[in-house]
This record gives C-alpha cells, sequence and structure tokens, in this order.
C-alpha cells in the first residue's frame, strides 16, 4: 500500500506547482509600459461572435505610434467587411486592410507574410481575430522587450462562452490549459507562444528564418517562438490578460477542436507529449477512490480545485472559472480521454479543411 501511494506523487506535486505558478504570476509586477512603435498583425478569416468590439478594440489605443494591419484572403469574406465598416466609422483609425497572400500549408501563414511586408515598424505583435484588449494593450506587453535578451512575449487569455457547449470548453482551457502555460514559465520551458499575443522584434523574426520557416506548420504560434528562442532568447509570459469568445458550439465541435490542439501538440512536442496525464488529477482522484485511498482522493480533489479557482478565478478574473471550478476534475477525465484518443491518428480539421499532420507538427 505505501508503494501504491508513490503513484500519487507526481500529479499531487504538479498541482502544488500549479497553484505556485498562479500565485507568482498574481504577484508578478508589471514591466512600464513602452511606446516604441508597433505593427499588430491580424489574419482574418470569417466571422466571430465578438469581431466588430475585438476590432475596434485593436484600433483604439493609447500608443503615440501604432498600425493594425488586417488581412484576408478574399476580398469579400465577412471579416474583410467588417474591417471596412470600422474604417469608415473611424477614419483616422490606424487599420489597414490587405487583400491577398501567398498559398501556403497554413494559410493564416500565408496572411502574415503579405502583412509583414507592408508592416511599418520593428516591432511587431501577432494576435487572433477575435483577441479583444484595452486601451493599454499594446504599451503592455512590448514592455518587456526592452530587455534584448526577451525574444517574445505571449498572453494569458480568458475565456467568455455564449451556449452550454462552449462553457464546458472554456472552463477546459482556462483551469487546465491556462495552469500548465504558467507552469511552463515557472520551470523554464523555453519554446512557447500563444496565438493570443506574440509580440516580438521584426529582426529577431528575420533571423529565425522569418514567417516562411513556419509556413507548412500547424502550430505556428509555438514554432515562431521556438525559432527566436533558438537565438538564445527567452519568452516571458506578461502581466495582461486578453480576452477571446468561443460562439455557439456543438458537443461534436468542441471534441474536435480540443483533438486537434491535442494532436497537434503531441505531433509537434514529441516524446514529452506522453506525460501529460501527470497533469489530470481528476484521473488520479478516479483511481484512488478505485483502490480505496479516500485521503489522497480528498488531497487531490482540493488541490486540482484550489488551482483551478486560482488560476481561472483570480489570474484571469473569470467568473465562469471562479464559480465552476469544483467541475475541473470532470473536465481531466474527458481530457483524458482525448489524450488517448490523440494518438489514433494524425488527421485534424481546422475549420473546413482535414489536414494530415507530420513529425514535429508539419502539414503534409
Amino acid at each position: 500500500m505505501r508503494l501504491l501511494w508513490l503513484v500519487f506523487v507526481p500529479p499531487i506535486l504538479y498541482q502544488c506547482l500549479a497553484i505556485f505558478a498562479a500565485i507568482r504570476q498574481l504577484s508578478r509586477r508589471k514591466a512600464p509600459a513602452w511606446t516604441a512603435p508597433v505593427s499588430v498583425l491580424k489574419p482574418l478569416r470569417g466571422l466571430d461572435p465578438n469581431t466588430a468590439e475585438a476590432f475596434q478594440s485593436q484600433v483604439e489605443q493609447e500608443h503615440p505610434q501604432f498600425e493594425v494591419l488586417f488581412g484576408a484572403r478574399d476580398a469579400n469574406d465577412p471579416a474583410a467587411q467588417e474591417v471596412r465598416r470600422l474604417a469608415g466609422e473611424l477614419p483616422n483609425s490606424a487599420a489597414q486592410l490587405i487583400i491577398g497572400g501567398p498559398e501556403t500549408g497554413n494559410a493564416k501563414v500565408g496572411l502574415l507574410m503579405e502583412l509583414s511586408r507592408h508592416a511599418r515598424y520593428p516591432l511587431w505583435v501577432v494576435n487572433d481575430s477575435d483577441i479583444k484588449v484595452d486601451a493599454k494593450y499594446l504599451a503592455s506587453v512590448t514592455a518587456p522587450l526592452v530587455d534584448p535578451a526577451i525574444g517574445v512575449v505571449t498572453c494569458l487569455y480568458r475565456v467568455k462562452a455564449h451556449n452550454l457547449e462552449a462553457a464546458w470548453e472554456a472552463l477546459g482551457i482556462m483551469t487546465d490549459f491556462m495552469p500548465s502555460t504558467m507552469v511552463a514559465q515557472l520551470i523554464g520551458v523555453r519554446e512557447f507562444g500563444l496565438g493570443s499575443t506574440l509580440a516580438f522584434r521584426a529582426e529577431d523574426l528575420a533571423k529565425a528564418g522569418g514567417f516562411e520557416r513556419i509556413a507548412n506548420y500547424i502550430a505556428d504560434d509555438y514554432q515562431l517562438a521556438k525559432g527566436i528562442t533558438a537565438l538564445g532568447k527567452r519568452v516571458v509570459l506578461s502581466t495582461y490578460v486578453v480576452e477571446t469568445t468561443l460562439g455557439d458550439a456543438t458537443w461534436l465541435g468542441v471534441w474536435r477542436h480540443q483533438l486537434r490542439w491535442a494532436r497537434t501538440i503531441r505531433l509537434s512536442k514529441g516524446g514529452g507529449y506522453l506525460g501529460l496525464p501527470i497533469t489530470q488529477a481528476g484521473l488520479w482522484i478516479a483511481i484512488a477512490l478505485v483502490c480505496g485511498l479516500d485521503s489522497i482522493a480528498v488531497t487531490l480533489a482540493a488541490l486540482r480545485i484550489m488551482s483551478a479557482l486560482v488560476s481561472g478565478g483570480l489570474v484571469l478574473r473569470s467568473g465562469l472559472a471562479g464559480s465552476f471550478c469544483w467541475l475541473a476534475p470532470l473536465w481531466d477525465l474527458y481530457s483524458f480521454a482525448i489524450w488517448i484518443a490523440s494518438y489514433c491518428g494524425r488527421t485534424v480539421r481546422w475549420r473546413d479543411r482535414a489536414l494530415t499532420i507530420g513529425p514535429e507538427g508539419r502539414i503534409v
């Protein structure tokens, strides 16, 4: 029985580490704002539930010199039409719409390649189309780049959901994926970056091979950060939290979305992905209960719920995560099923495309 207890040490330690990482993130001081000129590159495709307010938040920045370059492949894309509407309402805004781009395995990177040709400033910020921010966003996320040793700044994100299925996925993202990101930063994992925000110097990206180097990888955010950190630079997790939304999802859609993420991470990170179940406390709670180790089950449940509360409720300031943190162990069981399914193929669905992913996350 004593040897059996040792099996539960790694998941207990991980939950303690997740709580510590979240408290550390809460206590970090914000870097002084920086006012260097910034080009924001935003690849678009279709509309999100918060498109109008997200786009407007990007152009209404309290920053002395910046531009927001929106890129779409099709001039009739609804997102492109929304940019035109915004430009009409705010004729003096920093918004510019650019149509077209080279055909690449990762269509988003093809748009970024085109946008980069029009970018005028030395600092670049790339973020997903549905990211909503406040007026101090650019000054906050670029501030750490004052230090030449820092190559990439990335951000945690809070998720708003519009139906039950989306709320379930949002809860998982904020109480599982976000804590793992904070742990990665704590233990010194070098190459990680989130599509919510990637702030970096154009010069560093050029030295790392430019957007062209990552044009056929599915995890473009991860590969971008990996390329820049290979130059000897560091990734920093900003204290700034952005906001994104999940629309009217379906249960099948949630499953496919999570499976795409899981297979992308597995094929990008290789052997390290095998250890993921250590982080899934709900799995170990169930095992402890089956083995009659009630005290271990209670300890793990308490730690897991505390981790979800501190990470989602306090760090991300999400009412959803704060109110339903007690469901985090159930999410872990769902996540474990996705982990198993991630080994049952190399195909993922991304929007309306079925993609086969090869080694290191390269699109075949």
